[in-house]
């Protein structure tokens, strides 16, 4: 099922940090001998809610890792961060990886795993329970963290959707 809801950010005049997931070298093996080459999965963000990822091959690491920064810029999505945790409880999942964010109390702190904690702190939140099921590969992990957090919905969103006011919101 398609999501409606991404939205997509331009990469122009915006500051970002990139962080480094995971780096693997790759072997070829041919007739002539091994070849070697490196497989990069990038996260980068602004640390005020956009956040996106992108995957560079190469033959050296400073060339994978610079494809992966770029792919990642071309990959942008905003999240609704409210208070420096998430809104809601959410749930994603991709492939064989299942990932559960939960929004934690202030000074709490990004309690996450290698994979995940990379997305959340580009995203900016500061205070999250995440928790990592299934698969445990980088890929996989990264991208099913992404899958949930486009699924994040702020309560300005729910009120307009609803047609009520946004205290109605919370007071349910």
């Amino acid at each position: 099922m398609p999501n409606v809801n991404i939205k997509r950010v331009k990469s122009s005049e915006i500051e970002f940090k990139d962080r480094l997931v995971k780096i693997k070298r790759v072997t070829k093996v041919t007739k002539g001998g091994r070849t070697f080459s490196f497989s990069a999965i990038v996260v980068v963000g602004n640390e005020k809610g956009v956040v996106g990822y992108g995957l560079g091959k190469a033959k050296e690491v400073t060339a994978a890792i610079a494809k992966g920064i770029d792919d990642a810029k071309k990959n942008l999505i905003k999240v609704p961060v409210l208070n420096g945790t998430l809104p809601h409880e959410q749930n994603g999942k991709y492939c064989g990886a299942r990932v559960f964010l939960k929004p934690a109390a202030p000074g709490t702190g990004v309690i996450a795993g290698g994979a995940m904690r990379a997305v959340l702190e580009s995203v900016g939140v500061k205070d999250v329970l995440a928790k990592s099921k299934g698969s445990s590969n980088a890929h996989s992990v990264v991208k099913a963290t992404i899958d949930a957090l486009i699924q994040l919905r702020d309560p300005a969103t729910i009120a307009q959707l609803r047609n009520i006011p946004i205290e109605k919101v919370f007071n349910g």
